[in-house]
């Protein structure tokens, strides 16, 4: 008997051909999540998220648990096919040939490896021809949804394949009736142009074929306002006057071979180059076309990328570019996506007049040149994922190789690439790669000293080549003597022994230490204290306690022995291995004074940087600034926000790394500065992972408003991330020690959160229950602001309930006292119900009007959540008003507003877009 499993049209199952009852949709849906990971386990969440999404029944677990007893008790009697329980999760047990999904995708892969065009157009047949219709037909999941799309682009990518395929073998008419279909839904498809120009006229259609290009070419520059690409244009040319042209007709860009030259002496590595094996070279899956390699600075992340694109050549027919982002250089500012893109259509031969204006264009532009193309992308030296985001293709046929410093998790999270962490060498590996530079002769002849040197260097290639480097370029210096000077180092043998990360600190760096005057060995040291990827000018000075002025000549100092880099317009950062080494000179009492100021910097200029932005915030009381502290002052919301922007990972380093030093205080008080920026940029997960650690520290000083304070963010945080039971813990516990403390607005405050909690789960009784007591404890302390809040929040939950005229009532009344306070936020989120109050009555144009004046102040506040919440209602309003081209539009703007925190509202608005269609 044989089983088979459909995913590509309605989900089945047959044995024999008899099909196997798979029970409703929803259980049909857990057999699906189950098939699409095949033989791997997939744990209980995972399932109710797939299942379910973001609104699970109140009894998930149990509701699975029916489920999946009901889909065994069907596969009873199926033979190789079961599913079982694992260790945290279930796994469905078959052959992934059985799976026609699966089976897709090998038959896929067979085609393009395969050199015969005849086999390949054959093998091309056979995977297209398992497809019955849409994936998962007729189930409704945010997660299959999210399949389902990138399952249809693997299909677009296969057919475009096999068309080139059937060109080559001159099936010129045959294919003509699927590029018609493909064409229709693909219109801006510069391939799909291509292929159809060619179809035509091999058919001996050219007129046909020139008037496709016509009509292409029109579309293009009116949608995107760019010209075909050079090589539609010779196309185009060739069919006009086949005789004349240079070049044969084919489509697509010049073929870029951007990588630099591999290192020669690569050593090792086989298991992390097996895991790259394993993620890029299976095309085309949901995910796994894409690696973010990470690790510390000079642990080799770009001479394993390049070593391994060296291999692997022959799979990237299509090209492979290179694009250096510097977000760590020595040297120079991280590259800007725009530069980078820019730098990427140059090398795809996009003629300069024809590089669209904006960069959203441009983005556009480049993934549709590389769609469906296979080539390699390696984006070298990344500084963070909006750096790298912008650069990813649309099309799963190109790998993508990141290399970075940070883990790159929002990627991971968010655009599904696979994490590859590289750790130190081995001792066999080092010693190979000494071998590589030095020649085995010498090693041999110097044994012992080599081996004495790759323990001293702790298996890091940086430090191992710079030991060698110097070994090479002084041959009178023998290996011993090189072990010999990395033995003297104080400090430093016993890490040494250890492997300690700092080993090639002392190794390379304290000769040139010892070089240093005395004001620039003292600020080299002092360095060592700083949070975060760089710090500032100001903040340098704060560490020194001196003028500005007095600290630029130690740092050219620095920046000219290489102990210091250069980030961006006086922005500083030591590699992570010389601030370790700093750290062991610097003694107690410089550490202590530095430290207080360096803090203080960082608190005073936050908390008044807190209070630009937001000028209608409750304050907290601050401690004065140490003397010598530079303190940042702003003069309007802009430079407060720059100021942060540029802040806002040196800030959330210092927040952890508080408590080192036992600034507990400044721990709080910083989260507390940072919540409102951290809030209106969507990002949750730093939101939560500051004010986790601004509990801890508040609770270890004893400080009840600081633990009352963080405990109310973070359930504000853990609510967005969807920790919805964790974050009503930490608002009860706020709200009890606000009530200790007799703070009424603060009470006030935890009670509107509540009602937000509320609200998000749909109990909107118990939201309006919470903002009402909020808007009574408000009204006992006079707070106007707070009852506005409060007002506009009990608009919004009658809005939800369906009482349309008191909702209104209440918003008018709220905006009338933010108006009366100038709290601009405020306004703009009371303009908002407002429009959501027109919609709900049917009021299209009110509603519009409502929604474009919130926008207006979301945008002057530079509150990206709520330009996305606004643009998605307002695409809402359009939508349903039957414009659905301005409703795509406006949804498309709200998803740009978004980051990896908000995976709910990324696929909301995706599912909108989908079920629009195009305009």
């Amino acid at each position: 008997m044989a089983v088979r499993f459909g995913l590509l049209g309605d989900v089945v199952a047959t044995v024999d051909d008899r099909p196997v009852a798979l029970g409703h949709a929803r259980q049909q849906c857990v057999l699906a999540a189950l098939l699409v990971d095949v033989n791997r386990a997939v744990s209980v969440d995972q399932l109710i998220d797939r299942v379910w999404g973001q609104s699970p029944p109140q009894r998930a677990r149990d509701t699975l648990y029916s489920y999946l007893y009901r889909l065994r008790r069907s596969l009873a009697d199926v033979p190789d096919a079961a599913i079982t329980r694992r260790s945290g999760g279930y796994l469905m047990a078959a052959d992934e040939m059985a799976v026609d999904l699966h089976r897709f995708r090998h038959l896929r892969d067979e085609a393009r490896a395969e050199r015969s065009e005849d086999d390949r157009l054959a093998l091309f047949d056979q995977a297209l021809g398992l497809w019955r219709g849409d994936p998962f037909s007729g189930l409704d999941a945010f997660w299959l949804d999210t399949v389902r799309t990138d399952l249809e682009q693997e299909k677009l990518t296969a057919e475009l394949e096999r068309v080139d395929a059937a060109l080559s073998l001159g099936h010129h008419d045959g294919v003509l009736a699927d590029l018609s279909r493909l064409v229709s839904g693909q219109p801006l498809n510069e391939r799909l142009a291509g292929q159809m120009m060619l179809a035509l006229s091999g058919a001996g259609r050219s007129a046909e074929a020139l008037e496709h290009y016509r009509r292409f070419r029109n579309l293009l520059v009116e949608e995107l306002g760019v010209e075909p690409s050079p090589h539609l244009q010779q196309l185009h040319r060739s069919i006009l006057a086949p005789d004349v042209a240079a070049d044969p007709p084919q489509t697509g860009s010049p073929v870029p071979r951007q990588l630099p030259m591999p290192s020669g002496s690569f050593t090792g590595r086989s298991d992390d180059l097996a895991q790259l094996d394993a993620a890029l070279l299976t095309y085309g899956e949901t995910t796994g076309t894409a690696v973010a390699v990470s690790g510390t600075g000079g642990i080799g992340k770009t001479w394993l990328a390049l070593h391994w694109a060296a291999t692997h050549l022959d799979r990237y027919p299509d090209g492979q570019l290179f694009v250096n982002l510097s977000g760590f250089h020595p040297t120079e500012p991280p590259m800007t996506p725009a530069g980078a893109v820019r730098a990427i259509l140059d090398a795809l031969d996009v003629a300069p007049n024809a590089v669209p204006a904006d960069l959203d264009s441009q983005i556009g532009l480049y993934r549709s040149l590389v769609a469906d193309r296979r080539m390699l992308i390696v984006l070298d030296d990344a500084r963070d994922p909006d750096q790298v985001r912008p650069l990813l293709p649309g099309s799963a046929s190109c790998a993508v190789v990141v290399t970075s410093r940070n883990q790159m998790s929002g990627l991971v999270a968010t655009e599904g690439l696979r994490p590859l962490p590289l750790g130190c060498l081995s001792r066999d590996e080092a010693l190979h790669l000494l071998a590589g530079r030095l020649g085995r002769d010498r090693l041999s002849t110097e044994a012992d000293a080599a081996g004495s040197i790759v323990g001293a260097c702790a298996g890091l290639p940086l430090a191992l080549s710079i030991v060698a480097a110097r070994a090479a370029t002084n041959p009178a210096l023998s290996l011993q003597d090189l072990a010999d000077e990395l033995a003297d180092q104080q400090h430093g043998l016993d890490a040494l022994a250890d492997r300690d990360a700092v080993a090639d600190v002392r190794s390379v760096i304290a000769a040139s230490y010892r070089a240093l005057s005395a004001p620039a060995a003292a600020l080299f040291r002092l360095l060592a204290l700083y949070a975060g990827p760089d710090v500032s000018l100001p903040a340098v000075a704060g560490l020194v306690g001196l003028p500005v002025q007095q600290v630029r000549e130690p740092l050219d100092e620095l920046l000219g022995a290489h102990l210091v880099d250069l980030t961006g317009p006086d922005r500083y950062a030591c590699h992570d291995l010389l601030r370790a080494y700093a750290g062991e000179l610097l003694d107690d009492s410089e550490r202590a004074l530095a430290t207080r100021r360096l803090y203080d910097h960082w608190l005073h200029g936050a908390h008044a940087a807190a209070l630009t932005i937001e000028p209608h915030r409750d304050h907290i009381d601050l401690p004065p600034p140490a003397a010598g502290t530079a303190v940042a002052s702003f003069t309007d919301s802009e430079q407060a926000q720059l100021w942060l922007d540029a802040e806002r990972l040196v800030l959330l380093a210092a927040i952890d790394q508080a408590a080192e030093f036992g600034l507990d205080g400044h721990a709080w008080r910083l989260a507390w500065a940072v919540a409102t920026y951290l809030s209106r940029l969507s990002r949750w997960t730093d939101l939560a992972s500051a004010q986790r650690a601004a509990v801890t520290a508040a609770r270890r000083a004893g400080d009840l408003v600081g633990e009352a304070h963080g405990h109310r963010d973070l359930g504000l945080a853990l609510h967005q991330l969807g920790e919805l039971a964790n974050g009503l813990d930490h608002l009860r516990r706020a709200g009890e020690l606000f009530g200790r403390l007799g703070d009424r607005a603060g009470e006030a405050y935890v009670a509107l959160y509540l009602g937000w909690v509320h609200e998000g789960q749909g109990q909107h009784r118990e939201a309006l229950e919470c903002d009402e007591r909020a808007l009574v404890l408000f009204g006992e302390v006079g707070h106007l602001v707070g009852r506005a809040k409060a007002l506009n929040a009990i608009g919004w939950d009658h809005a939800r309930l369906g009482d349309h005229h008191r909702a209104a009532d209440h918003c008018r009344r709220a905006l009338a006292l933010h108006e009366e306070v100038g709290n601009v936020t405020g306004a703009a989120k009371t303009w908002d119900s407002l429009g959501y109050v027109h919609h709900q009555r049917g009021d299209s144009d009110k509603a519009c009007v409502c929604y474009r004046r919130a926008l207006e102040l979301y945008e002057q506040s530079d509150d990206r959540w709520g330009v996305a919440e606004t643009l998605t209602r307002l695409g809402d309003v359009l939508h349903d008003a039957g414009d659905v081209e301005a409703a795509r539009s406006n949804w498309l703007r709200a998803l740009r507003q978004l980051n990896e925190d908000n995976p709910v509202e990324i696929a909301e608005l995706r599912h909108r877009l989908d079920s629009a269609g195009s305009p």
